[in-house]
Order: C-alpha cells, then structure tokens, then sequence
C-alpha cells in the first residue's frame, strides 16, 4: 500500500509559506521563469534556485541548518519513493506536509472532493464530517489546471460531491475544457439529481465522457434506506437516475455486497433489469475493510466464497438481460468460474495487495488482490492458489 499522505522533514529554514500545489520534476535545469510550479526532486540537495521546493530523497544525509533565502528544502521518509516527474503534490510549508494529489504513471486517480455526506452508510470507506472543507473543492480546481491534457481518465469522490451544488456543475465544466480528452468518473448517492432542474442544470454541461456511479443495494426501499441510514432516499435516488438518464447521462449502479444486501443480491439485479435496463453498467463489489465497515463488520461480513453462487446467479440475470455489468474487488479463487468474463481487476493501485500464499498461483496477474485494509484484517478463509 502506498502512503500518499504524510509528515516530511525540513532542512532549511526559508522563512514563512503557505500552501501550494507543485509538478514534480527530476530537471535542475528548468526555465527560470516556470521554477516556482514545480518540486524538484533530487538525491542530496542542489544549488538551484527558483524552484517552489526541493524535495531530496538522501534519508542519510545532513540536515542543512544554514538559513538560505527563499531556499524550501524537505527531506522525503522513504514510503515516499514512488513519486516520479509528472506527478502532482500538496505540500502545507506551516505543517510540514505532503499529500499525493496525481500520479502521472496510476490508472487509478481518485480525486477527494469533500468528506461531508447526507448518506452514514453502514460501511462507509470515508466517514462523513460535518466540517467546512470546502477547500478541497478549490484546490481540485487549481489541480485540473496542472493535470496532463493526454491523461485518460480521474475520479471524483467524496462524501457526496453535490453537496456543493453548483459549484460542482462548474467543476465538471472546467475539467471538460482543460481536460477535453479525459473521461470523468462522479461516485454520488444521486439523490440531488432528484431535482430535475438540477440534473438538467448538470446535463448542459455536456461532459463527452462523464460516468455517475450511484449505488443501489437493494430492490427493497426499506433496506436501501437502512444501509445508507437515511429514509427517503431510495426514492430520490431512483428519481436521480430517471431524471440523469432523461437527460442523457451516463449512469453506472453499484452494489457492494455484504451480509445485508447478499440475501436480495438477485432480486436487485432482476429490479434494475426490469426497471433500469437503460443504465450503462452496473458494478458488483467486494467489501472494503475500512471506515465504518470495522465498527459494523458483524453486521457486514459474509465471507465471499459463501456467496459465490448467488454472485453466479445475480450476474447471469445481468447478462441475460444484455446489461454491461462486472464483478469488482473479488479474488478469482473465491468466486465461480461462470463469472470470469465478467470479472475485473479493479482496487486502486495504491492500496491493492495479495497475500505470502498468493506468490505460487499462476493467475495472480490476472486476480484483483486485496485491498490493504481488508488483507491486514479480514478476508477469505478460502484463499486458494492456483498452481
């Protein structure tokens, strides 16, 4: 698992800064006129003026403790070593720290857009707060501006993103122009799309490439509302959907299974054949051991294997309705074989591992793996190699 956030050590002391978004690069020979956008990223510390900062990656070296104007010089721990030229990071000079925003090499961009939610899902990977962060919508902003134009895809997560209203029908219509060839993924619970001059408002955007992901787990109103813990909201995410569909935008349902939506996995497939067969994919997922899932995990766990043939099942009503639909966050051991063609290796890069006996199996490039989380503290008692 990679650590994209964390504490860095200073070796100068370069008087007062705030906060900043810098590039990386690796070339102490830049412009002198477009230095201070960018991180230089060196072994040992250079006499190279003007950049925003340097980060050195000698964790042996000397501190440098001669002050050196207008010099920010940090000194990076070593689960930092992934950053390579390209990638784009956060760095707060009053606290001393670094968050990964960007990584030019991952498929797997997730951008935070705000940890305020009207959901309090039963297994919720990033539990809500009720704080004012409306920073984090500004500086994806700022961040839009520095990605690569060729970058094929990002996401934008939250809490919930459309909390922000307007302000996020505005984002969408930045990253269309900036990034005119990169396709956008929006997780949201879609409630907020119930209003329709909202979803029309979002529509007009006209986004060539913009997926919403809104989960779905159950046909049943009364357990959807208690797995996100909000009554009503069944109702105003149908309408969601409804009125984003009407208006011709590209929808992806979601399902995470788990003990409380396993018994009803089949029946929610057959309800969105049924009812929503218009929707452009829908996503079968394994549990994420993260969040509010530990506090709730007796609640929750069901081992995969044990519900290997319901996911069977659930996913040849899917395909014999012709739905474009994938089985996600699953190992190849635990699940049948009917339902390879539609499986995908799909956790994030950064938090993506397998176990010591997973090293022998001869698809391990083919399975999905673990997510960090769930591998440290729980998974499948029925982890299987195949040799």
């Amino acid at each position: 698992m990679l650590k994209l956030g964390g504490n860095i050590d200073p070796l100068t002391q370069a008087g007062e800064y705030g906060d900043a978004l810098f590039t990386i690069t690796a070339d102490p020979f830049l412009p002198k006129s477009i230095r201070n956008r960018f991180a230089l990223l060196t072994e040992d510390s250079l006499d190279a003026p003007g950049y925003g900062v340097q980060l050195v990656t000698n964790n042996g070296g000397k501190d440098d403790e001669a002050p050196r104007p207008n010099v920010r010089i940090y000194r990076l721990p070593v689960h930092f070593n992934y950053l390579r030229p390209g990638d784009i990071v956060f760095i707060d000079n009053k606290r001393h720290f670094l968050r990964t925003l960007f990584r030019r090499e991952s498929r797997h961009n997730s951008i935070l857009l705000t940890e305020q939610c009207n959901h309090y899902c039963l297994m919720c990977s990033q539990p809500p707060k009720k704080t004012d962060d409306s920073y984090l919508l500004r500086r994806t902003s700022e961040l839009i501006k520095m990605i690569p134009t060729d970058t094929r895809s990002i996401g934008f997560t939250g809490g919930e993103p459309t909390l922000y209203g307007e302000a996020l029908i505005e984002l969408i219509r930045q990253a269309k122009l900036q990034l005119p060839n990169t396709s956008i993924g929006l997780l949201t619970n879609g409630r907020r799309f119930g209003n329709k001059d909202f979803a029309a408002r979002f529509a007009e955007v006209d986004h060539p490439d913009c997926m919403l992901g809104i989960p779905i787990y159950s046909d049943d109103p009364v357990r959807h509302d208690y797995v996100v813990q909000a009554r009503g909201a069944f109702d105003e995410t149908m309408r969601g959907i409804l009125n984003l569909k009407r208006y011709g935008q590209k929808v992806e349902i979601r399902i995470v299974i788990h003990k409380q939506t396993i018994n009803r996995i089949v029946n929610t497939c057959e309800f969105i054949c049924r009812n929503l067969l218009f929707v452009d994919h829908v996503a079968l997922m394994g549990l994420e051991i993260t969040g509010f899932t530990r506090p709730n995990l007796d609640l929750l766990w069901i081992d995969p294997y044990e519900y290997r043939d319901a996911l069977s099942e659930a996913m040849h009503v899917l395909n014999s309705y012709g739905m474009n639909a994938s089985v996600y966050n699953h190992q190849l051991c635990v699940v049948n074989r009917d339902v390879e063609r539609n499986y995908r290796k799909s956790i994030s890069d950064w938090k993506n591992e397998y176990l010591e006996k997973c090293a022998p199996c001869t698809r391990k490039g083919e399975c999905g793996g673990f997510f960090s989380s769930s591998k440290m503290y729980k998974h499948s008692a029925y982890i299987t190699p195949f040799v």
